[in-house]
């Protein structure tokens, strides 16, 4: 083009615009206004600008937060103003050519906002002014400063979608011929084609000849890329408008009106900058080329393919991201398909090659680009097969043959996807594909897979299936649902991340989507489906495929009702299953009905289905019976259901369909099927055990005997015996066929028995090989239980007579083998399971006969020997096997049989069964709970066994040989001995008084024998034997009962007691423990005759000397006990009981001479108390043990006790509590140390009153020992121990036995509780403990709470005892002592906040005391007066009117205290008048409103959050006080405090932001605006999360529309706030005073000092935080409101 060219450009241009005007694209807008708007809007930019410049000049903050604070401010001025704002950005800009570019590109996006959202009223001029800024700062700078530059730009764009025209005059006089432009000259002109399409395709024509020439001259990279995305937006422009000809202005304008000029610049690009090394160039070009190809002339298209395809293809091996390559590849394959390429077939190949390689590359599946790139791949691909079908496929489907991963899933994701985008150019294609997919279903990989069923699945949906080889495909579909979790292929590797879905899980939705919504599938399913339900391979399919087979089923059923559903025809290339093999397979899986995902129901529901052809009679049982079994399975799940119970729901399904059917035929073929499916449950027992079952069932109901024992010789033959697991099964199934067929089944046995399967493997030479041995005995063992399963199952009336010689002799004979005329016995512990439980179930088959009672059973003693011997075989230490529960368990019906057992054989048998069970170890703890099962079940067993043998004797004589039996065991050093031989015993016990019948009156001659040896373990360390022992008294208490002639329903109290005082025994305390057994030897005396009790003290002093402690303890205790209530005849010996024990006191610590000892010193103390009192009181402190014991025995009698408290408090009150020593020369404050009498005092009394027998003493004494005790406490906090004491102290601690630290202010605390506890007052010492009271008492910081909390426990819980307790604390008011005047001030205080002094009238004379102590000179004396003053409005309210002048009168001169203005008295002050405004007279309130809310309102914004707190919400109860009668002068202060209110609702301190927003809830109705009091109601409620600026705005808009006129004085108030210490409240202050701009009025803008509040607000933008500086800069952008 020549060099004038863009002088014809520039004459053009007003062409344009003239063609923009009349094609409607561009409006003309009045640039004028009347002269009254024109002075408005002079007022209005003066505003404006200073806003502006404000809000620019602090676009320099260094917090990004604040910048884009700064920006929103300025767009919401641009919002309101948009031309003042741009003008003055427009300013700002060209008179700050220094400011640096981040902030000018901040600037410029703010101009791009604004001028984005108010395109429509800019006018020319400031349009111009915009353009020549935008395009002066886009171009200002030579090198790239891409946000800077790109702001600029988008700033031209912006205008350019009105001012297309002005923008490209601009634009054209930077772009000019020769010299090459600015770099964003160019991207403004591509991104301006873009987004104004119509508008700047009719320059296209000027730009490109103008840029043609440039291209040569670009010799830079960067500048090569920005040509490039030029001509690419300039072609998609191009594109576009001629796609969219109907609403273009140019209707004529056509590609071939750019051809020239794009095939120039196509030269350019592809021949020379695609060969660039720069690969962002490489990129840009290739983007450019993909539009640029449907504007090349088609000729220039055909002669370039054969360089542009392979050019192209080439950049896949260059770049790592490929996306742009394969979208740009898939616009130059539609424009050459567009003009019918024929170069395009010769490029064929290659292209094919280089997109299956893209498909094939291992790829990082999460990025965005990769999954583009693929998609781009896949357009190729469609657009190939559209074209040239077989040569996509000849070049695709050989792919699929190979064994490399990445090809194969490429190859198959390829096909998928032409499929369904090219069907109709693959329909002639199917069998071609179908025989392709051969060797892909045989790979293994996961992915290849996943890839497969997904091609599988496009089949179907076009008909794939329905050709020949489809059926290989769906095969291979349920061969996939078939897979196991765990048997899915190998992990992904490391460049492909796993697979979201399992192959499993797809192929199972897959085959369910073609069964229920692909209709063209159901022929090819149905019955194809079927042919998989019996394989073992397919098992785990089974559910999807019963799911799928239900619908296609009930398909059929709706086209035709009464047809059978399965077709069987001979020619049919299809294998049908047998209705006998479809209902053995989906019964016997049922047996596991929630494996692979529920195929139970599944296959129950698919049985329902085909009831019909399974047999035609069954359909009406069915329909009610599986649905119930349904039902069953739902309410269970895998954890809960009883799996005996459901197998055993299924057999009677089984047996109940095979009585509906009633075919012996039918019946025959069904159990033939199910012993041909045996094999093929192998690897699954519990389901081949159930199909066993099956079997058995089955072949009860066949009538054909010789079918009966032809079956069950081929079970015996065939069965798997090395399989322990199939020993039951097998067993079973012959068990239940002998319920029918008891003679067949015992033939066919024996039969095998002689047969020579049976012998041939059992000869003498074999027995010495071990595993033909081992063989020969797992035959065995699975014969002896079929014996024993035919007994336990056939009818009881046929057992008895084959008992013994069909069914045991053949046991044993299998049991037992003859070697050389030796009878030789087996040592494997699995066939000795086999014989016992089998023995077991012909002993339980006999019992259970009605003739059992005259039945001898010839055979007893030598299976009871037998099982002897197998229990004393087992290792006595450990138990893992059931032989011993199994053997025992037949032992006990062997008992109940006839002829009884010889004497020594019974105790023989009971010795070795305890021994065996007793003896064995205990599972440590966290063991597999299996063996404690079993252990359990063993010991029932040995129960029952016992039982079994007391009932042949059941005599006082036959228990006593019972208990001696146990009492080793019961006396053992091993717990868990004792703790079951106890267990033992009480459950003969119990079963002896169960069927004890006393014909006659005999005593029970060795009751105290027994009660003797068991009423000691009543305190044993095992929990367990305590519990054991006490039912073991009970039930011998009433068997002494039953033996003195009362019925067995009888129920004494006495001896019921004994199942109360269980619970004592539980507790690990063990003086509950021992008070437990001493009240079991209670009952004890009262239920024991008289000529037991000698032997019973006997056997109980024998107990003294029992290993275990406990016992021995527990034998002192009811040998007290017994004489205290039974022995008054050994009262004489009391004396000298009593000072054995005392001599022994020093040589040992048992409880028993402990108690001795205390007796002994009753004794002398109640003779010589003082002495005695003080004696002990010159034992050296801490007191040991041993002293202490004494001291509690002094409390024994009530009396002694009374003396001797009285005696110790005076020791108390009488010497000084402390004294005052420097313990260093220069320390400022002395030390005070505790005199050693009262403390020795006080300890004592502690000790005294901690024994329970010093309650009445305690409460005679009461008022004196709490009055007392809490002063003493009150003198010992902080106070120190001697000297000699804190050196003793210190020798304890260090030693290796350390006792309890002594401490002067613990001792006092704890004698007090002691004293409530003994006085009755158990309620007040729960409640402290509760509050933590006990422990505050002790602490100086916490001594007042403990003392408040204690006094509220008194009043709640002691109030009758309070009359007293005041007096004797009232007196206190003169105490030298400050620390006495101030705890009886908090006791006496906190009681004022209980109504129970109003009802014990108290109230006066504690008002009268209290205004007493007013004057007090300790300040903590006169808050306190306050404080309890204040609490009359809780404890009293309905006598603070009466009292109202004179507790206001207090509490306003609490304000006053002192010359500290926050002291802790104006504290309480404040806090007493919020409790009691509302409760005084209203006369009393007007003298104090005003001067409280002035007094107060200084508090605040006080740095201390407590009087912050409690002053803010004092205001509030003054406004909840004058509610409705709120005076003008008080109104004042209200609205004086709402600022203070609104802003500390962002205090940071959590208490001061609660009582705002109960202070501004109490304000609501006092400022008469219903929805501003409805505000404050909604969102102020304690617990409601706040959305602070969404509340203040709605505030600030009510307080707008009804006070407008509070408008300068909330904003002047809130000014002060700007100031605050605090950076919340700072951030909060200006919020308001935004929120109050944006909702007021202009007729009220007049009240705000508009320059101070500037001011103000630019001095916020200075703040070190930048919460705040961002909220003044919001504030600025609302003060536009102003303008």
């Amino acid at each position: 083009m020549p060099p004038s060219s863009n002088q014809s450009l520039l004459h053009l241009l007003p062409v344009c615009l003239e063609f923009l005007e009349v094609s409607g694209l561009r409006k003309c807008y009045p640039c004028s206004h009347g002269r009254e708007e024109a002075k408005t809007t002079a007022m209005t930019r003066s505003c404006v600008k200073k806003l502006s410049t404000i809000l620019l000049d602090a676009i320099t903050d260094k917090d990004p937060l604040v910048q884009e604070q700064v920006c929103s401010a300025l767009c919401a001025l641009g919002e309101a103003q948009p031309k003042d704002t741009l003008s003055t950005c427009e300013e700002h800009l060209r008179q700050h050519e220094k400011l640096a570019h981040p902030y000018r590109t901040m600037i410029l996006r703010t101009m791009e906002t604004v001028v984005s959202n108010h395109i429509s009223e800019l006018d020319k001029d400031m349009a111009r002014a915009i353009i020549i800024l935008a395009s002066s700062e886009m171009t200002k700078a030579k090198d790239l400063v891409c946000d800077w530059q790109q702001a600029a730009s988008s700033v031209l764009v912006s205008v350019g979608k009105r001012f297309v025209g002005m923008v490209m005059e601009e634009m054209l006089s930077k772009f000019q011929p020769g010299v090459l432009p600015h770099c964003f000259v160019l991207q403004t002109l591509a991104n301006l084609s873009v987004s104004n399409v119509f508008g700047m395709v009719p320059f296209l024509t000027s730009v490109l000849s103008t840029m043609l020439p440039m291209l040569g001259m670009a010799k830079h990279d960067t500048m090569r890329v920005v040509f490039c995305c030029a001509l690419q937006r300039f072609s998609e422009s191009t594109l576009e408008y001629v796609a969219n000809l109907d609403q273009a202005p140019d209707p004529t304008v056509r590609k071939d009106t750019f051809a020239s000029d794009i095939s120039s610049a196509y030269d350019i690009l592809f021949h020379q900058w695609l060969q660039s090394r720069e690969a962002k160039l490489r990129l840009a070009v290739v983007e450019a080329l993909g539009p640029m190809s449907h504007l090349l002339p088609s000729e220039k298209l055909e002669e370039q393919l054969p360089k542009l395809l392979p050019g192209v293809l080439a950049l896949y091996k260059k770049h790592a991201e490929t996306s742009h390559v394969s979208k740009s590849l898939g616009q130059i394959l539609e424009a050459a398909v567009s003009v019918g390429s024929r170069t395009l077939d010769i490029q064929l190949d290659s292209l094919l090659a280089a997109l299956h390689a893209q498909i094939c590359v291992p790829v990082e599946s999460s990025s965005p680009l990769v999954t583009t790139n693929r998609k781009e791949v896949l357009r190729c691909f469609t657009i190939l097969a559209c074209c040239s079908p077989e040569r996509l496929l000849a070049f695709l489907l050989p792919k699929l043959d190979t064994s490399n991963e990445r090809t194969r899933v490429g190859s198959l994701q390829v096909l998928r996807h032409v499929i369904n985008s090219a069907a109709a150019q693959m329909e002639v294609k199917k069998p071609f594909i179908l025989s392709s997919m051969r060797l892909p279903i045989l790979d293994t990989n996961s992915k290849v897979k996943r890839a497969v069923v997904q091609v599988i699945s496009a089949m179907a949906h076009h008909g794939y299936l329905e050709q020949p080889g489809g059926e290989a495909m769906l095969e291979y579909l349920v061969q996939q649902c078939a897979l196991l979790p765990d048997a899915e292929p190998q992990k992904p590797g490391p460049w492909e991340e796993p697979p979201a879905d399992s192959v499993r899980e797809i192929s199972v939705s897959t085959l369910y989507l073609f069964s229920t919504t692909v209709d063209r599938m159901t022929e090819v399913l149905w019955p194809c489906l079927l042919e998989f339900l019996t394989p073992v391979r397919f098992t785990g399919a089974l559910t999807p495929l019963c799911k799928s087979l239900v619908h296609l089923a009930q398909k059929k059923q709706e086209k035709g009702a009464d047809a059978l559903l399965i077709q069987y025809d001979s020619d049919s290339e299809v294998t049908l299953p047998s209705p006998y093999a479809i209902a053995t397979r989906l019964l016997t899986v049922s047996s596991s009905p929630y494996l692979g995902d529920g195929r139970g129901a599944a296959s129950l529901c698919l049985l329902s289905v085909l009831h019909r052809d399974i047999h035609p009679l069954l359909g009406q049982r069915w329909a009610t019976t599986i649905p119930l079994l349904l039902e069953y399975l739902d309410e269970h799940t895998a954890e809960t259901l009883p799996q005996k119970e459901w197998e055993e729901k299924l057999l009677v399904f089984l047996r109940d369909s095979l009585a509906v059917v009633s075919d012996n035929m039918w019946t025959c073929q069904l159990s033939l099927e199910m012993c041909k499916q045996l094999p093929c449950y192998n690897g699954t027992p519990q389901e081949k055990s159930f199909l066993y079952k099956c079997v058995g069932t089955t072949l009860g109901a066949a009538s054909s005997k010789d079918v009966v024992r032809k079956l069950l010789q081929e079970l015996l033959e065939t069965a798997r015996y090395q399989e322990e697991a199939e020993h039951e099964g097998l067993a079973c199934c012959f068990g239940i066929c002998a319920i029918s067929h008891l003679d067949d089944t015992l033939a066919q046995l024996e039969e095998f028995v002689r047969s020579d399967v049976f012998r041939k493997s059992i000869g003498i030479f074999n027995i010495f090989k071990d595993r033909s041995e081992n063989e020969v005995e797992k035959v065995k063992g699975a014969l002896i239980l079929c014996y024993g399963h035919v007994a336990a199952r056939a009818p009881r009336e046929l057992v008895l007579a084959r008992a013994e010689s069909d069914i045991l002799r053949n046991m044993f004979q299998c049991f037992s083998t003859k070697v050389l005329g030796i009878k030789v016995e087996t040592k494997d512990p699995a066939l000795q399971l086999c014989l016992v439980q089998s023995v077991y179930m012909v002993c339980q088959a006999i019992c259970s006969s009605v003739q059992a009672g005259s039945f001898h059973f010839s055979w007893k003693a030598e299976l009871v020997a037998q099982m002897m011997d197998f229990i004393k075989g087992e290792p006595p230490n450990s138990l893992r096997t059931p032989i011993r529960k199994k053997a025992m368990l037949a032992c006990t019906h062997l008992v109940s049989l006839e002829p009884a057992l010889e004497e020594q054989v019974r105790t023989d048998m009971v010795h070795g069964c305890l021994h065996s069970v007793l003896a064995v170890l205990p599972e440590p703890a966290g063991e597999d709970g299996c063996q404690e099962s079993l252990y359990l079940d063993t010991m029932h067993a040995l129960e029952g066994l016992l039982r079994s043998l007391l009932q042949r004797n059941m005599t006082p004589q036959g228990l006593q040989i019972m208990v001696e039996h146990l009492s080793p065991w019961i006396k053992s050093l091993r717990g868990y001995e004792r703790a079951r031989a106890l267990g033992l015993s009480a459950c003969l016990l119990q079963f002896f008084l169960e069927h004890l019948h006393v014909s006659a009156l005999v005593p029970f001659h060795n009751l105290g024998l027994l009660v003797g040896l068991f009423s000691p373990r009543c305190a044993d360390l095992w929990p367990a034997t305590r519990q054991e022992a006490v039912n073991c008294v009970y039930y011998l208490l009433y068997l002494q009962l039953g033996y003195e002639g009362f019925s067995r329903d009888y129920r004494d109290d006495v001896a019921e007691r004994l199942l109360t005082l269980k619970d004592g025994l539980v507790h690990p305390d063990p003086a509950i423990l021992f008070h437990t057994c001493h009240s079991i030897a209670q009952v004890i005396a009262k239920r024991l005759p008289p000529d037991q009790l000698i032997s019973l003290l006997l056997t109980l002093f024998e107990s003294l000397g029992d290993p275990d402690k406990n016992c021995s303890r527990a034998a002192t205790v009811m040998i007290n006990c017994l004489l205290k209530e039974r022995g008054s005849m050994l009262l004489e010996k009391v004396p000298e009981i009593v000072s054995v024990l005392r001599s022994k006191l020093q040589e040992t610590r048992e409880e028993h001479v402990l108690q001795a000892a205390q007796h002994s010193v009753h004794i002398l103390a109640s003779q010589h108390c003082a002495a005695v009192v003080t004696s002990l009181l010159g034992s050296p402190l801490p007191f040991d043990s041993h002293i202490c014991t004494l001291w509690r025995a002094l409390a024994a009698e009530p009396s002694l006790c009374t003396q001797v408290l009285g005696l110790l408090l005076e020791k108390i009150s009488r010497d000084v509590p402390f004294k005052e020593s420097r313990a260093f020369l220069l320390s400022s404050t002395p030390d005070r140390v505790a005199t050693l009498l009262p403390l020795t005092a006080t300890c004592a009394l502690h000790e005294v009153m901690s024994a329970p027998a010093s309650g009445p003493a305690v409460l005679e004494l009461y008022p004196q020992l709490f009055a007392g005790l809490l002063l003493r406490v009150s003198c010992t906090v902080g106070v120190q121990l001697p000297r000699n004491l804190q050196a003793k102290e210190r020798r304890t601690t260090s030693s290796a036995i350390a006792s309890k630290a002594l401490d002067p202010c613990s001792s006092a605390v704890d004698a007090l509780r002691a004293a409530l506890l003994r006085g009755g007052s158990e309620d007040v010492v729960q409640r402290v403990e509760l509050e933590g009271g006990w422990e505050s008492l002790r602490t100086s910081a916490g001594h007042e709470d403990g003392v408040a909390q204690l006094a509220s426990a008194m009043a709640k819980f002691a109030g009758p005892r309070l009359p007293l307790v005041m007096k004797a604390l009232l007196c206190t008011q003169s105490s030298v002592y400050e620390v006495q005047r101030v705890t009886s001030t908090a006791f006496l205080a906190e009681l004022l906040n209980s109504n129970v002094v109003n009802d014990l009238m108290l109230l006066e004379s504690l008002l009268d005391n209290l205004a007493a102590r007013q004057k007090d000179p300790c300040a903590s004396v006169r808050r306190l007066v306050l404080h309890g003053l204040a609490n009359i409005a809780s404890g009293s309210p309905d006598k603070v009117r009466t009292h109202g002048p004179q507790l206001l009168t207090a509490m306003i001169g609490g304000l006053d205290d002192g010359d500290d203005p926050h002291s802790l008295v104006a504290l309480e002050a404040m806090a007493g008048l919020a409790k009691l405004l509302g409760l005084v007279e209203p006369r009393d309130l007007p003298s104090v409103l005003l001067h409280t809310a002035i007094r107060i309102r200084p508090f605040f914004d006080s740095e201390k959050t407590e009087f912050r707190s409690v002053s803010i919400r004092l205001f509030g109860h003054l406004n909840k006080a004058c509610h409705g009668d709120c005076e003008d002068v008080f109104l004042e202060q209200v609205i004086g405090g709402l600022v203070p209110l609104l802003l500390h609702l962002r205090d940071p301190q959590a208490p001061v932001a609660g009582a705002c927003r109960f202070a501004l809830r109490m304000c609501g109705p006092n400022l008469e605006c219903e929805e501003l009091e409805a505000a404050f109601q909604k969102h102020l409620q304690d617990g409601r999360s706040l959305h602070f600026g969404e509340f203040l705005n709605t505030v600030c808009k009510h307080l707008m529309r009804y006070f407008p006129d509070l408008l300068g004085r909330l904003v002047s108030t809130s000014l002060f706030y700007f100031k605050s210490s605090w950076e919340d409240v700072r951030t909060a202050a200006p919020m308001l005073t935004g929120f109050l701009v944006l909702h007021s009025e202009p007729q009220h803008q007049a009240q705000v000092d508009l320059e101070q509040l500037i001011t103000a607000l630019q001095l916020l933008l200075k703040d070190p935080a930048p919460t705040v500086r961002g909220k003044a800069a919001e504030t600025l952008g609302r003060l536009v409101r102003f303008s």
